[in-house]
């Protein structure tokens, strides 16, 4: 009996199925939609003292119309620790890879391979490049600058100690910073043979805008070589009035669908919620008339006819005065109902790009 093939062609899609199981599903190409969804995949944390708080957060977003699910994570390596955020993600949602590296108990030079799982849509791995050297000679008390939350409009400020073993002559010739409003003091404590400590006072002044605080203060040494070390500062500056969450993730939607979500906006005394505003008439919110220090709203999505990213920025308006005004981000995915009898694929179907 012979077999005509031509009669029963093999579909691209289900062709590729085929060869990602016999190649093995990290072979195959077909998994590069899952490093689509990152930033990027490598970090040199460079060279770090001691004790020095050492993290970077690897940015994941699901790009996609179909909801992604991160199943584990894992460091090939005790240097590094690694953490997410969030496994769920719908469309447009974000989620964190966070990994600390551990300058406490290890030195010197260490590479670590993060791998991030995801069994959703599809199945693959991602992995992620973690490197730095760690000195045993530099050490850091506290390992970073944390000045915590800070009410704006007020000065706060937080000391850190640098302590060198080795050469008589080693100094901290500068301290820098490319924001504003840091201030930055450099003390010198002691000096003995073949040891030297400094204090340094990190002051965050009262002009410092609302918002998450992310930098790094760094060290500019007489050292060859390592000349700059670098220290993490963070802290946020919090506003009268807070919106949670800051960024609100409807999904997708199919065309006249409605979607409600909920947004929680907070003060520290009791306020009206004046006015909502908003250009597009998909979305509807309305105002809290009452006083008090937490307002829980409802945010009504309708879904317009045409399929496509909807990005929209809404302001909520209070009586706290012309400067408080919040403004919270809503991300929504209006898509065409799912055609019947589609092909198999090995990747899922990118969003389209946000309307203008």
């Amino acid at each position: 009996m012979s077999v005509c093939w031509r009669k029963h062609p093999v579909s691209r899609n289900v062709l590729a199925v085929l060869v990602c199981w016999l190649l093995g599903g990290s072979a195959c190409g077909a998994q590069e939609w899952a490093n689509k969804m990152f930033d990027s995949t490598a970090h040199d944390f460079g060279t770090v003292a001691r004790g020095a708080k050492c993290q970077f957060r690897f940015q994941v977003k699901n790009i996609y119309e179909e909801d992604a699910h991160i199943s584990g994570i894992k460091s090939s390596c005790g240097c590094t620790t690694a953490q997410l955020t969030k496994a769920d993600l719908k469309t447009f949602e974000t989620a964190e890879v966070v990994a600390d590296f551990n300058t406490r108990d290890f030195l010197g030079s260490k590479p670590a391979t993060i791998t991030v799982t995801f069994d959703k849509p599809y199945r693959a791995d991602v992995q992620l490049r973690i490197t730095g050297f760690i000195r045993s000679d530099v050490v850091l008390q506290p390992g970073s600058i944390d000045l915590g939350t800070v009410d704006v409009g007020k000065a706060t400020e937080q000391r850190l100690q640098v302590t060198y073993a080795g050469r008589d002559n080693w100094k901290i010739v500068d301290a820098k910073t490319t924001e504003p409003y840091f201030e930055v003091e450099l003390n010198e404590l002691g000096r003995a043979v073949g040891k030297v400590s400094y204090e340094l006072i990190v002051r965050l002044t009262k002009d410092a805008p609302v918002g998450y605080i992310k930098d790094q203060l760094i060290l500019v040494t007489n050292d060859s070589r390592a000349q700059e070390l670098p220290v993490d500062m963070e802290g946020r500056v919090a506003s009268k009035i807070t919106i949670s969450p800051e960024r609100l993730f409807i999904g997708a939607v199919q065309p006249g669908q409605t979607v409600t979500k909920k947004l929680v906006v907070r003060g520290k005394e009791p306020f009206k919620i004046l006015d909502v505003k908003c250009a597009d008439k998909a979305f509807h919110i309305e105002p809290s008339k009452d006083s008090k220090t937490v307002h829980l709203i409802q945010v009504v999505f309708t879904a317009g006819d045409d399929p496509g990213r909807v990005t929209r920025k809404i302001s909520i308006v209070t009586d706290q005065g012309d400067n408080v005004v919040q403004a919270f981000t809503a991300d929504a995915m209006v898509v065409k109902a799912d055609a019947p009898d589609e092909p198999a694929t090995t990747e899922p179907q990118e969003a389209e790009p946000a309307e203008k």
